[in-house]
């Protein structure tokens, strides 16, 4: 019988190297891009103000000041919403709030186009637009990053704070052609049809707590709970601007982005194109460098979210809000009916400081009011919108009276010197308390 050789013995082969499981990224960030997405979509309403002030009034003879009206009510209620909107995102969820507000946009811009009156711009653009997009004002961003995200908190607040200004590069250049070529109304029927078509992405795609796709937020440690549903959002929305109204921090974050808002949306985005066209510039090329300004604005507030993770909040706002005021300042002296380096200057300077205030307002309130803060933002967001609407309104009355806007950029520049005083008294109000603890509205009302 033959007998088989023995083999040699040999070690065990080694166990194969476990495959590495490819990491997803987290659905914060998916989150985050649907509300990128969103705000743009809703931008065009953001957009068209200022373009239509020459066009109704050529063809329905109203003065500037009755059209700074309508816009200045729009602004208004844009920030009033605003408190109670982030109530009721806690008490029917993101999705739904948001996705309302983006229809009654849509209707109000639609109807605009029947107009033949004023009172019916005040009601349709001024009243329905401005709580429609009120309602997914900065309030929305502050509310997604502050369920979502622990870390890069600030970075996630800039990119999508630079949304409007994506939106506004995306829709002005659009909008003033349309305007230019076809008249005011397709434009106006354009911003209907945006609007309207984010609704199913918003509904398809957005979620209202990372506990609702059994995840903690990004950067988080543990699992957190969804929150149950905050009833009574009217009266949390009142009883926190009550809280906040007793200390000294929220009347210097309200001053100072009050300002903030008169020299951006009620002045810059409202006034610079007819301004512009005073100096007999083409429509098309002042809207132009309102878009321009919007690319910079990106780049512009993602840094500055950058820079509030890591530098001295107040410090950041005093800087902001000084070169806003230097840049201003000199606006008058260069406008002309072409477009020169000097002008391009301004545009990229400008641009860069559009909206760079809001990251380290945000965090400034998440600092003082803590789980109220993105409620307590909401309000100071009024105050934003309140300081554009003034300034929307009176730049109308000034070119009316005095045939000129030079009397509101100077006196606009000179407002930011004294924001920037404020933003500096945030800091010492706050010596020596300062930790970034998440504090409830009465430990704020202790430290102030």
């Amino acid at each position: 019988m033959t007998q088989t050789p023995e083999l040699p013995l040999r070690a065990a082969d080694p166990a194969p190297a476990p495959v590495p499981r490819r990491r997803r990224p987290h659905r914060a960030w998916s989150v985050a891009a649907v509300t990128f997405l969103t705000i743009i979509g809703a931008a065009g309403f953001a957009s068209l103000p200022g373009l239509l002030i020459d066009p109704l009034h050529a063809e329905f003879h109203w003065s500037r000041g009755t059209i700074g009206f309508a816009v200045s009510v729009n602004l208004a209620l844009y920030g009033l919403t605003a408190p109670f909107a982030a109530a009721l995102m806690d008490r029917f969820g993101i999705r739904r709030v948001v996705a309302v507000a983006l229809m009654v946009i849509a209707t109000g811009a639609w109807l605009t186009v029947f107009m033949t009156t004023s009172w019916q711009l005040v009601l349709l653009w001024g009243v329905l637009v401005g709580l429609g997009s009120g309602s997914m004002a900065l309030a929305f961003a502050a509310t997604v990053t502050g369920r979502w995200f622990v870390e890069r908190r600030g970075l996630v607040t800039g990119i999508l704070t630079a949304a409007g200004a994506s939106g506004q590069l995306v829709f002005l250049p659009l909008l003033s052609w349309i305007v230019d070529r076809h008249d005011w109304r397709p434009a106006a029927v354009t911003v209907a049809l945006a609007a309207l078509a984010v609704v199913p992405l918003v509904w398809l795609l957005l979620r209202d707590h990372p506990a609702d796709v059994g995840l903690a937020p990004y950067g988080a440690t543990e699992f957190v709970p969804k929150p149950p549903p905050q009833r009574g959002a009217a009266r949390r929305a009142v009883r926190a601007l009550v809280s906040a109204a007793r200390t000294g921090p929220f009347w210097l974050l309200a001053g100072t982005f009050a300002i903030c808002g008169a020299t951006t949306n009620g002045l810059v985005k409202t006034h610079f194109v007819p301004a512009a066209h005073d100096h007999h510039m083409p429509m098309t090329a002042a809207a132009s460098l309102l878009a321009v300004i919007g690319i910079f604005d990106i780049a512009g507030t993602i840094a500055s979210g950058w820079f509030t993770d890591r530098f001295n909040i107040r410090r950041l706002l005093a800087v902001y809000y000084g070169l806003r005021g230097l840049s201003l300042m000199f606006l008058p002296l260069l406008l002309s009916d072409t477009v020169h380096p000097p002008m391009v200057f301004f545009i990229v300077f400008y641009g860069l400081d559009w909206v760079a205030t809001v990251p380290p307002t945000i965090a400034l309130c998440r600092e003082h009011y803590g789980e109220d803060s993105a409620i307590v933002f909401g309000w100071v967001l009024a105050a934003h919108q309140v300081g554009a609407a003034l300034i929307a309104f009176l730049g109308g009355l000034a070119r009316d009276a005095f045939g000129t806007y030079d009397p509101v950029w100077y006196a606009s520049g000179a407002l930011c010197a004294v924001a920037a005083l404020m933003a500096l008294v945030i800091r010492q109000r706050r010596e020596g308390a300062g930790e970034r603890d998440g504090r409830s509205v009465g430990d704020g009302m202790a430290a102030a």
